[in-house]
């Protein structure tokens, strides 16, 4: 190792804030005047709003707020017995009318008699209803939410 060679990681000193008029920073060095934030030692943690209730915690308590999540649209498994397919898809159920496209999430739950073989692929459904579909020699795949097609050639297909 030769002394030309050696290098040296470049470390910024901090700045020495507070030694008086002539050094830049003197006085309130750069904090203000007075004030929570001019003081030693002084953090509010994040969302403090000086006593008075923080935005989040606010805004639930607005009148109209709610949850901009959509909720699985429910099918009963006494429906499936009126449809004619042997396999039930979120396609086959907008077709038939049960929920309000192909393309939201569908929960399948336990409501009326199932007495035919069906083969399910949702992607939501109560162990109840997986158990009762299976009892009758159907079967439940789990399968993803259909996602929508990005150009009208798309849907065509």
């Amino acid at each position: 190792m030769k002394y030309h060679k050696l290098t040296t990681a470049s470390k910024q000193s901090s700045r020495r804030v507070g030694r008086g008029i002539a050094a830049g920073r003197g006085k309130t060095a750069g904090r203000g005047t007075k004030g929570q934030k001019s003081r030693a030692g002084s953090s509010a943690k994040p969302g403090f709003a000086g006593g008075s209730n923080p935005l989040m915690k606010k805004l639930p308590k607005l009148p109209g707020f709610r949850s901009h999540r959509v909720a699985a649209e429910t099918v009963y498994t006494g429906q499936l017995q009126d449809l004619k397919n042997a396999t039930v898809d979120a396609r086959s159920l907008a077709e038939a009318g049960l929920i309000s496209n192909a393309y939201v999430d569908v929960k399948l739950l336990v409501k009326g008699d199932l007495k035919k073989k069906v083969a399910v692929k949702l992607p939501l459904a109560s162990t109840s209803a997986i158990d009762m579909v299976q009892k009758n020699g159907g079967s439940f795949e789990k399968t993803a939410r259909l996602s929508r097609p990005k150009t009208k050639t798309e849907a065509k297909k």
